[in-house]
Parts: structure tokens; sequence; C-alpha cells
């Protein structure tokens, strides 16, 4: 059973506000109908598994709902600039959701536009369609869209929430592919070595046996890795897919994703890369918001949602405290000791003059400047890196299998002469 609010005017014709429960939206409408109410607008209720202070399991099940039901931000993009065109030129909402249902590739994506489309025909608006696909809209995206609702500029905020997403996908993108080739390597490296223990060696452990002399330590120790490797493959396997699991419960744990975030911004040059698209990524939300006309309060607590950094999330929320109790939002902001300094400069000359909006925008472009000669940088060095690393560890591998037979080589010079 779901709980649904309801706004209905009663047979006496007074407004009634409430909650009722049903298995769903059609049986809460019977219900009230059955009662002789006049329903001005039913929804679902804001309480549920996902709703307040997670427990372990319902972060758990709101990750796996979000990867079976989530769409990639590309399609997310291209669905609100058309949404934004198609409004725009005078559609209805319904008639522009029903449109790109018809045309969208992605079966899930369909999916969802025909839910939203069927919702809103039943009195729902869009933002509060859109809450009832939490894998697919963030808290950030429906906040928008309720903004322009309210304020009668719907078009104009699809329209800046479509650029925003661009850019927002055009920074992910360049920070994986500035990461992925590194992350490329390292596999490709840890498969190699792991071959090299588990075919090369034991192929020469038997050549070695022949010899019937003192092999060097290092190569007894290659020798022992090996075995164990052979030996242990199941064990090794399932140790790995263990720890992977550990790992996730504890980054899903407060404590252990603040450690893991703590640590991260902390590693030289990738450090500095994520900071500084963290912080693009915050000023540009900051600024939409503001230009949607989003109360401050409100804004800073859905910008503390989109970060995705534990250490940032933190504080965002003392300073949405603080700003409770009287500090401006740059002395707020500059108290966390988080943010730097040009940032927190333009946040106050924002609130002086009251174009906090723009200003933020300038401060999203100077990080993203940042984020881009970080990515200039880290391409030009970490290939000629990677590859010393690899050969460097490859080789030092092969220098111990073929070492024994360097030291019988000398051994046979040494007894002829």
């Amino acid at each position: 059973m779901s709980v649904f609010q309801y706004i209905v005017k009663d047979v006496k014709g007074l407004r009634v506000e409430g909650t009722l429960k049903a298995s769903s939206l059609d049986e809460a409408i019977d219900k009230l109908t059955k009662e002789g109410s006049i329903i001005i607008s039913v929804k679902a209720g804001k309480e549920g598994a996902f709703s307040g202070k997670l427990s372990m399991f319902d972060k758990i099940m709101l990750t796996i709902y979000k990867i079976r039901t989530g769409v990639s931000l590309k399609i997310l993009v291209f669905f609100t600039r058309q949404l934004a065109t198609m409004f725009s030129a005078g559609l209805t909402i319904e008639k522009s959701l029903t449109n790109l249902a018809r045309e969208e590739k992605s079966k899930r994506f369909r999916k969802v536009l025909m839910q939203l489309s069927t919702d809103i025909k039943k009195g729902y608006s869009l933002s509060e369609a859109m809450e009832l696909h939490p894998g697919v809209f963030n808290s950030l995206y429906i906040a928008l869209v309720k903004a322009g609702e309210v304020s009668g500029t719907l078009h104009t905020v699809l329209d800046e929430l479509a650029t925003y997403l661009e850019k927002v996908e055009d920074t992910r993108r360049k920070v994986w592919s500035a990461l992925s080739y590194p992350l490329f390597i390292l596999v490709f490296l840890a498969v190699v070595v792991w071959g090299l223990f588990y075919f090369i060696i034991p192929m020469f452990a038997g050549v070695y046996e022949s010899f019937d002399a003192d092999l060097p330590a290092p190569t007894i120790a290659a020798i022992a890795i090996s075995n164990a490797v052979r030996e242990n493959v199941f064990f090794t396997g399932l140790a790995i897919l263990t720890f992977l699991m550990a790992f996730f419960l504890f980054y899903l744990s407060e404590r252990g994703k603040y450690l893991v975030d703590s640590v991260i911004l902390k590693i030289p040059v990738i450090g500095n890369l994520l900071e500084n698209s963290i912080m693009s990524k915050f000023a540009r939300t900051f600024s939409i918001l503001m230009y949607a006309g989003v109360p401050i309060m409100d804004t800073m607590e859905l910008v503390e949602k989109v970060v995705q950094n534990s250490v940032i999330e933190k504080a965002c929320e003392k300073a949405r405290s603080w700003v409770k109790e009287g500090f401006t939002v740059a002395g707020a902001f500059k108290k966390s000791k988080v943010f730097p300094s040009t940032l927190l400069q333009l946040i106050s000359t924002g609130e002086e003059t009251g174009e906090m909006d723009n200003l933020l925008k300038k401060a999203a472009d100077f990080h993203q400047k940042l984020v881009d000669s970080v990515i200039e940088r880290l391409t030009s060095l970490i290939e000629p890196m990677m590859i010393i690393v690899m050969a460097g560890l490859v080789g030092y591998i092969i220098i111990i299998i073929y070492l024994p037979i360097f030291n019988l080589g000398l051994a046979i010079s040494s007894g002829m002469k």
C-alpha cells in the first residue's frame, strides 16, 4: 500500500487536505470520489523507503534501483533540450512528451516518458510526475522544473537546464578521458603480471630444477608466488570479490564515504583535477538555481546533494546551518575552509551587487578552464609515466625469470677457465 496526499472539496464545499493509503493512484481517486468529494489534486506522498535518513539496506536498494532504472546523462541532455524546444514552440507538455516517447530509441527511457505523459493526463504537474522516477531525475532537476512551473518560465528554465547538463556531461567526459588511460594501463599490467606468474614462471620452474643449484632469492620468491597463484585461483578470485563487496558496503556508510573521498582529494594531480571539477559543478549548479528563483536555503540544500563528494557535502551542510544563524553566504562557505578563495570572492561580490547567478557562472567557467588545463598536463605526462612503470615491472619479472640461467652461464664459463 502506498501513501497519497490529497486536496479536495468536501460535500459542504470546504477545502480538505490529508493522506490516505491505496494500492494505486486510481484506487485513491476512487475512494475520494465515492466519498462525494471534488478532487483538486492527488499525488504520491513523501513517505517511503528512500526518504529521510537511510539505513544501509535502503542505500543498497536505492543504488540497485538507480542502476536498474537510470539512464545516461547524454540521453537526459538530449531529452531536456528537445523538451525545451518543443515547449517554446507552443506544444503542450503532454504532446511534447508523447512525441519524444515515439522517437526515443532507449526502451527504458521511452517507458519513463510514456509514464510521465500518463501521469500528466491524470492531473500531475511535470515536476510531480518526475518525482516518481528518482532513478532518472535527481532532486536538482525536479527543483528547477518546479521553479519554472511556479514562475511561469518553464521553457527558459528547461533551456538553461539543458545547457547546464551539457556542460556537466562535457566536464565528466573530459575527466574520465583523462583517467581512463591510466586505469586501462593498470588493468592491462595486472593481467600481464598475472599471466607471467600463472603461465610463464611455472614453465621455467621445471628448467630450474634440472640445474641442481641454488637459485637466487628473487627467483625463489617468484616461484613461491607463482605456486600460490596457481593453487589458489578460486580462493584468490573469491577474496578479490569479497574485498570489492566489502569496499562497496564501506563506501556506502557515511564514515567510509567521507574517508575515501578525503583520500581521493589528496591524491597529487588527480585530487586537484577532481576538486576543480566539483567546484565547477558546484558553482554552475548554484548559478542556475539562483537564476531560476529558488530560495537561497533550498539552493544550498540542493547544491549539497549534487557535488557527490562527502567532504564538500559536509562543508555545504555546515555552511547552510551558519547561514541560518545569520552569516552571509560567502562568510559561511569561507568558515568551512574547503572552498577556494577565488570562488569565495565572486560569491561575496555577487551578494553585494545582486549578481550572484552571473558571477557564479563565471566562477564555474574559471574552474572549468582549470580542469581543462590539468587534463592537458595529465595527458602529456601520464602516457610516458605509465609506459615506464609497465616496462620496468615486466622487465624486472623477466630478469628474475632468466637470472638463474645467467648465473648458470657464468658458472659454466668460470669452470671452463
